[in-house]
């Protein structure tokens, strides 16, 4: 194994000093490489170590401005500080150079949601499904983009398909029960509300939601 395949398998371990002096070797081997400063920059952002993660991602993009890989890095980086914007501005760079793969659309799109874009992020996330069906996660961000967007027989279609997946997932019965509660069928909204209440007890929106229907009962 060469030192970046000796550093990946070393981080993926949690062998944290090793992975970083095998990244070190691989870029003094080959300081023109993009691809070793990327890793240690992925090392540098697993320990929470985000600027210095930033600059070796910023330094793989000088070498290669098509480095994908980097842009995405960079992308993460700045979702972890929640710098959204520029979150986002480096997720669509690394779309520009060609990556296509279900995490990269739905990073995009949970950052637009985050700036409260969910019609821009809906394709992002139908995509991401498209690619990975089992990214359960994404279903549901696209089931609250449907929903905020009014597309609400659309949105019980897709939690009711998150649920069946995930039936421990709270968040989705609870917006299955506001959906049904709007759509006016308030036997299965305060049935939805049960379930989500039963997955997490102390869920207080959807409590909430429950004491606001059968008061209106």
């Amino acid at each position: 194994m060469n030192h970046n395949e000796i550093g990946i398998e070393a981080l993926n371990q949690g062998e944290i000093e090793k992975a970083a002096e095998a990244f070190t070797k691989a870029i003094e081997e080959s300081p023109k490489d993009p691809v070793p400063y990327i890793n240690f920059a992925n090392l540098l952002s697993s320990i929470n170590e985000y600027e210095r993660a930033l600059n070796f991602f910023q330094k793989a993009i000088e070498l290669d401005d098509t480095a994908a890989a980097a842009y995405y890095g960079a992308g993460n980086v700045y979702t972890l500080k929640e710098d959204f914007m520029k979150a986002k501005d480096f997720f669509e760079k690394a779309l520009k150079t060609g990556m296509e793969n279900s995490d990269l659309f739905y990073m995009l799109g949970h950052t637009l949601m985050k700036l409260e874009q969910p019609k821009l992020a809906m394709p992002y996330l139908q995509r991401a499904i498209e690619l990975n069906e089992d990214d359960n996660e994404a279903r549901f961000q696209f089931g609250m983009c449907l929903a905020n967007e009014h597309l609400l027989q659309e949105a019980v279609n897709i939690f009711t398909e998150v649920v069946k997946r995930d039936p421990q997932h709270a968040d989705a019965f609870y917006n299955l029960g506001v959906a049904y509660a709007y759509l006016e069928n308030k036997d299965e909204a305060l049935e939805m509300l049960g379930k989500a209440v039963e997955v997490q007890p102390d869920h207080l929106l959807a409590l909430h939601a429950q004491k606001l229907i059968q008061e209106a009962k």
